[in-house]
């Protein structure tokens, strides 16, 4: 990316944590973009009007301004009807196709990161889904299946040639899940030979890494996944390395805080059984470094009331308040 231009700052799908309550965070903090959790196109199709799963998939709070639905499928015609009908909702500001999920219930049944072993049927994905939107369409990949079948490029020329809006490529093959690094000077090399804005994703964990990613790709857009668990106050401080400002890091008081935060908006969200089960691994990712953190993040893990969780959190935070004082 140029320096004299803004960096563009985006929240990755991540399944089973980008729900609003996390994307507000993130946008409060500097993102510029958020998605939503992945969404299947058949089992939205298939699903009983007002069904609870789908119905909080697709939820956007008011806050959010330029928020995507991640959908995933490998029907034309089924992820088709899916985009006409997330388009009619008329919550969201695009419609992400995920061709990088490496989950393997998901690859077994041909979809996500499975897509990049068959280019002729993501080009038909992507054509299926761009001819029943009227919204900005992107698409969210990975460099290949393995090292034999790095064909990230032909989706790439694909997306191009289709008018897509950009599409992102994670650092990594689906072989290789999350493990090893995120290959930057891949992903350097694939935007090279395309002129569609090329996002880059993998291993943004500390604003020195957004430094790094900008130095060897020179992306048009850091798209931050993991790291901004617990942390997102990444996406400000990835944009003041960027911008070559003074680095503001969050306070042990900040940290709970937003801990504590979340926990009221998941339980109001999703109701005190999921919503705490579901808060657990976001605190401990907020205790993460903290003394007696091991500890701490095995008492989380059992908790399964809002009074425990709050109470827990409400001690760290006085903890954190004598300390700062």
């Amino acid at each position: 990316m140029e320096t004299n231009k803004k960096p563009v700052l985006l929240l990755a799908p991540m399944a089973g944590i980008t729900d609003w309550p996390m994307r507000v965070l993130c946008y409060r903090l500097g993102a510029d973009y958020a998605c939503s959790e992945m969404v299947s196109a058949i089992g939205y199709m298939c699903a009983k009007k007002g069904n609870d799963t789908y119905r909080r998939l697709l939820e956007v709070h008011p806050e959010e301004t330029n928020t995507a639905v991640q959908l995933f499928g490998r029907d034309p015609v089924v992820m088709a009807e899916a985009a006409q009908r997330v388009t009619e909702l008329g919550r969201f500001t695009s419609i992400d196709i995920n061709m990088g999920c490496p989950a393997r219930k998901v690859v077994s049944g041909g979809e996500g990161s499975a897509l990049l072993l068959d280019p002729e049927k993501a080009y038909k994905l992507m054509e299926a889904v761009k001819r029943h939107t009227w919204l900005p369409v992107t698409v969210k990949t990975r460099l290949g299946y393995d090292t034999d079948s790095m064909n990230a490029i032909e989706l790439g020329r694909a997306a191009q040639e289709l008018g897509l809006q950009w599409i992102s490529f994670h650092g990594r093959t689906r072989a290789q899940q999350y493990s090893g690094t995120a290959d930057y000077e891949a992903i350097a090399r694939l935007k090279e030979q395309l002129t569609i804005p090329v996002m880059a994703n993998g291993d943004l964990f500390a604003p020195e890494d957004a430094l790094r990613m900008r130095d060897v790709i020179h992306p048009d857009g850091y798209m931050i996944g993991r790291g901004c668990m617990g942390n997102p106050w990444l996406f400000r401080t990835a944009r003041q390395a960027l911008e070559g400002k003074e680095i503001q890091r969050e306070t042990l008081l900040e940290r709970i805080d937003t801990a504590i935060l979340q926990t009221e908006w998941m339980v109001a969200f999703k109701g005190e059984r999921l919503g705490v089960v579901e808060i657990r691994k976001h605190v401990g990712h907020y205790i993460n470094g903290m003394r007696g953190a091991t500890a701490l993040r095995r008492e989380v893990n059992l908790m399964t009331t809002l009074d425990a969780m709050r109470g827990l959190l409400e001690k760290l935070r006085q903890t954190a308040a004598e300390e700062e004082a």
